[in-house]
């Protein structure tokens, strides 16, 4: 179902796929906020607001995997206003959203990968997650993840600047490389007492947490990275 046609400038977008279990979401916006919300229904529902001058959203359906591209869709267009998305998915959804300006809210999803990049300024925020693989970087903005460590997950959260904040079960295992070279503020909450070692006078912190199962990168060039308890 769509409101607008595709390939026009439009107000407002909305369109709703039918979708299985194993169906990926692979977005790349300009800029605005991106919202991923997994929900309990097996089809992809996506809705945009957009700002003057409007973007045009042509979205494919390629196999399985829901590509919507508003930087290719556009290019050559010179000046587009700001796209905010709304995107509601199966809950075992792999998600793939990115955006040079704006931030990028994921939830409620459990499938193999999600990935949120933000390549020049805004905050990531990751609720809920239990993805085996997860890669969160941003330019310039805040970084939160709360969820669960997989065994054998791969996790790297990456920023220039703002707070990386990792919220997740006290009985979670994990390797871990932090590394906060300008500000030396790397917290380690309820895993302080594990085996770690410190390196380069506080700017790196190396060791494990549990078993080590899991892998963890996380690397904050002039903020501070903090562990807390799920």
């Amino acid at each position: 179902m769509a409101t607008a046609p595709d390939g026009a400038a439009q107000k407002r977008f909305s369109r709703t796929y039918p979708a299985g279990q194993n169906v990926r979401i692979q977005l790349m916006n300009r800029t605005g906020t991106v919202t991923v919300e997994g929900w309990n229904r097996s089809e992809v529902a996506i809705a945009a607001s957009l700002e003057s001058p409007a973007a045009n959203i042509v979205p494919q359906n390629l196999s399985g995997t829901i590509v919507i591209n508003v930087v290719r869709d556009n290019q050559g267009r010179g000046e587009v206003g700001a796209v905010n998305f709304i995107i509601r998915v199966p809950l075992t959804t792999m998600v793939d959203i990115e955006t040079r300006i704006g931030n990028l809210n994921v939830s409620n999803i459990s499938g193999g990968q999600v990935r949120a990049h933000i390549s020049t300024d805004g905050d990531i925020t990751l609720l809920n997650i239990g993805a085996v693989n997860v890669s969160a970087e941003s330019g310039m903005g805040d970084i939160l993840f709360d969820g669960e460590i997989q065994g054998n997950g791969n996790y790297r959260f990456t920023s220039i600047s703002g707070n990386i904040t990792v919220r997740i079960p006290f009985n979670s295992s994990y390797k871990l490389v932090a590394t906060a070279p300008s500000t030396r503020n790397i917290s380690l909450g309820q895993c302080a007492g594990g085996s770690f070692s410190p390196f380069g006078n506080g700017r790196r912190v190396v060791g494990k947490c549990g078993d080590g199962s899991a892998s963890m990168t996380v690397v904050n060039q002039r903020g501070p990275i903090s562990f807390l308890r799920r």
